[in-house]
């Protein structure tokens, strides 16, 4: 009989991204353009100035196309040859699946996807990094970036509970855990999977059992805490 392969589920955020030269909110100050990053990333924004939200994203996505996958993002595809690996980033990049992860779970939408705004059903593969306005979907209505923007709600977050509940072992790397509603999936683990949190500065958290930390940034803490795992998963067979 065939051994299961044991369910490692992780949480990313814009940490490992950010190793890969990709700006996050907090590299902005808070500003993009003299502009307050909420003017260009929430639906009042978008009713405003739509224009100037979809450069906003026109210019992430160019940033985008430049990336290259870390060692951390390859660190966690090398693991699927010894785990079901299922990802939850809050990342709306794809450098995970650039690294081979092929299971991919985006909390807050996709940079290289825009959906209706009258169908939010209606998605589409971008070609290219350009979105602009009089881009429409197949029902004639405008294409907006496939982003959660701030005060939106989360659809993917009770399936990423669901899967957070079933994890043998649950990873958190390159995020803070102080943005909600992600930072509450550390609280939907069982108490007994083991828990690892790889970042450089050890974040305050409530009591939560079988947590182990890493110090280190993604790229040189999700390599050294894959070896640790594969040798754990070999002696076990």
């Amino acid at each position: 009989m065939e051994r299961r392969l044991k369910h490692l589920v992780v949480l990313s955020g814009a940490g490992i991204s950010a190793e890969s030269g990709l700006s996050t909110f907090r590299d902005f100050n808070g500003l993009w353009h003299h502009y307050r990053v909420e003017e260009v990333a929430s639906l009042d924004a978008w009713k405003k100035h739509p224009k100037l939200v979809l450069e906003f994203y026109n210019e992430r996505r160019r940033q985008a196309i430049e990336a290259k996958p870390n060692a951390g993002h390859q660190a966690l595809a090398m693991l699927e040859q010894h785990y079901q690996v299922t990802i939850i980033t809050q990342n709306v990049d794809h450098l995970h699946e650039q690294a081979g992860s092929s299971s991919v779970v985006h909390l807050h939408g996709e940079l290289f996807k825009a959906r209706s705004t009258l169908d939010p059903e209606l998605v589409y593969q971008l070609q290219g990094t350009e979105l602009n306005w009089g881009d429409t979907c197949e029902q004639g209505s405008q294409l907006r970036p496939h982003i959660v923007w701030f005060g939106e709600e989360v659809s993917q977050f009770k399936h990423a509970a669901h899967l957070v509940r079933q994890a043998d072992i649950f990873i958190v790397v390159g995020t803070s855990l102080a943005v909600y509603p992600a930072s509450s999936l550390l609280h939907h683990v069982p108490e007994d999977t083991p828990k690892y949190i790889i970042d450089p500065r050890r974040p305050e958290l409530p009591r939560i059992p079988n947590v182990s930390f890493i110090q280190a940034v993604a790229s040189r803490g999700l390599p050294q805490l894959a070896r640790e795992l594969i040798a754990l998963e070999s002696l076990a067979r």
